[in-house]
């Protein structure tokens, strides 16, 4: 199964094992709640689902590379403890309690959640002396004398031997006490996570274009030359940090994220017509309105991978528009309700200092609880950190205009949240504009024709974008709605294009 199959069959089996009777009891016991194995190529995004899962389900998570153990860190170290046994005393060995267990319940006790998930990456890679404990560990939930606490779903992870020379094999015995789940790359599940992640536009539109370029591993004469989800991801954060600092990634830097020289090339080579792109069709001219008639002239004659490659720049674009609208629109809300808070407070003759105090102490134990039981995002995390830094503001600025009484001071503070509405407001109007020049560029330049079939599909599809028409309206897109075909004849249309363009400069010459 693809990876975003294997992280909703996670999550089905936490609300199964954490179901319980009406006694309090878990309907299906500890001893059979079997682990989940996941088995699947390096890079594909195994460690990332039990991070979305476990924030998801709101249970805690620990997660271990279990190759970075030893067997005593893992089982603990024995000691010797005196007891006495009919009558007679004698010297028994016992074990401290497990690293990877303390870890668990350390979260617990710090965190309050009760129930969560172990994962154990690399779970087949152990060394030969830890290998049994963790076979072990897998059949009966324990290191040595010591037990995993119930509500905790163990998940480990870990690669097909082709692509890993030192992974071990799993007996019978273990496998009879697993779920075996085998994950596998899949691009379009890929793809709906990178344009909601913000996966740069020339890494997503270059993969759109050539699918088989994905995920690859290759065994060659130099040795083993691979390309992963990891690695394309990893490689469009530092496009985008090279684009803030006006530098540009050239092939060998590339190739250092894509580990297979052939495609490192070829990306390169796009990378620079991406940009080229950007220059010559002008994208901020037109999504502000103001392009020139030969920028639609040069779009209609242009090859179809060219025209692609343009739908795929105005696209990034308008989700980056859709996202900033979307994230301040969340802004506003989580804001909104710690306001009502703060009235509230107020109301019962609280000063409001103290009070704004208190609620930033809380949302800064917030986060970091969020972040130690391992469930903390990225984008969750910049929105409690934008709401604590503008609590603490509000605090200062209510402080050089004491003495204040409650009634003004929420005043205050109401005239203070109007900016930030008013900045979501604005947001959305730009964004707005920017899909409707879009659209009339694309309707100039291409006419009705199916590539805007395509733009319609990927604004459907794009997290941000559907987002954005659903909560903000675009009446350009609902013109051009009902021409909007199934995802699976998408990739049909883009042949059909292709040829019909071919076929045409084919004539011309």
């Amino acid at each position: 199964m693809n990876i975003k199959q294997a992280k909703q069959e996670i999550a089905n089996t936490l609300k199964a094992y954490l179901a319980k009777d009406s006694l309090g009891n878990y309907r299906i016991p500890p001893v059979r709640q079997r682990p989940i194995l996941l088995m699947g190529p390096p890079g594909i995004g195994k460690t990332q689902i039990m991070e979305q899962a476990a924030a998801e389900n709101g249970v805690g998570l620990v997660a271990y590379t279990i190759t970075h153990h030893t067997r005593q860190s893992a089982i603990g170290l024995p000691f010797v403890e005196h007891r006495s046994y009919g009558g007679e005393d004698t010297a028994v060995t016992e074990y401290t309690m497990s690293e990877i267990l303390a870890s668990v319940y350390r979260l617990m006790e710090y965190t309050g959640l009760k129930e969560g998930i172990l994962f154990l990456d690399e779970i087949n890679c152990v060394s030969e002396t830890l290998a049994p404990m963790m076979l072990q560990f897998l059949q009966c939930k324990t290191f040595g004398n010591q037990r995993l606490p119930e509500g905790w779903l163990i998940v480990a992870a870990g690669n097909p031997p082709e692509y890993n020379k030192s992974v071990r094999d799993f007996d019978v015995v273990t496998l009879d006490r697993v779920r075996r789940i085998d994950v596998t790359e899949d691009f379009a599940v890929w793809k709906e996570y990178a344009v909601r992640k913000g996966v740069h536009g020339a890494v997503v539109s270059y993969l759109d274009i050539k699918k088989d370029c994905f995920y690859r591993v290759e065994t060659t004469a130099d040795g083993l030359q691979f390309v992963t989800a990891r690695g394309w991801e990893d490689l469009s954060e530092l496009l985008t940090v090279y684009e803030a600092l006006g530098m540009r990634a050239g092939r060998e830097v590339i190739g250092q994220y894509l580990q297979l020289p052939r495609i490192a090339k070829d990306f390169a080579n796009y990378l620079d017509l991406y940009y080229k792109y950007q220059r010559t069709y002008h994208v901020n001219d037109i999504l502000s309105g103001h392009w020139q008639k030969a920028t639609a002239s040069e779009l209609r004659a242009a090859p179809f991978d060219e025209t692609l490659s343009v739908l795929g720049l105005l696209f990034a674009r308008l989700s980056e528009a859709a996202r900033a609208a979307r994230k301040q629109d969340a802004f506003v809300t989580a804001l909104h309700g710690t306001l009502l808070t703060l009235r509230g407070r107020l109301d019962e003759g609280a000063e409001p200092v103290p009070v704004l105090d208190s609620l930033a102490e809380a949302q800064r134990t917030r986060l970091r609880l969020e972040r130690d039981a391992g469930r903390l995002a990225g984008e969750h995390r910049d929105l409690l950190q934008r709401e604590i830094n503008l609590l603490e503001d509000y605090r200062k600025r209510l402080q050089s205009e004491m003495p204040l009484t409650p009634e003004s001071a929420m005043a205050k503070v109401r005239e203070w949240f109007g900016a930030e509405t008013k900045a979501r407001g604005a947001l959305g109007a730009q964004a707005g504009a920017q899909f409707d020049n879009a659209f009339r560029f694309l309707e100039e330049s291409l006419g009705q024709g199916q590539e805007l079939v395509i733009f319609v599909t990927e604004l459907t599809a794009g997290y941000d974008t559907s987002w954005f028409i659903e909560n903000f309206g675009c009446d350009a897109y609902f013109r051009h709605n009902r021409e909007l075909l199934f995802d699976d004849t998408r990739h049909r249309l883009r042949e059909e294009i292709a040829a019909a363009k071919k076929a045409e400069q084919s004539e011309e010459n």
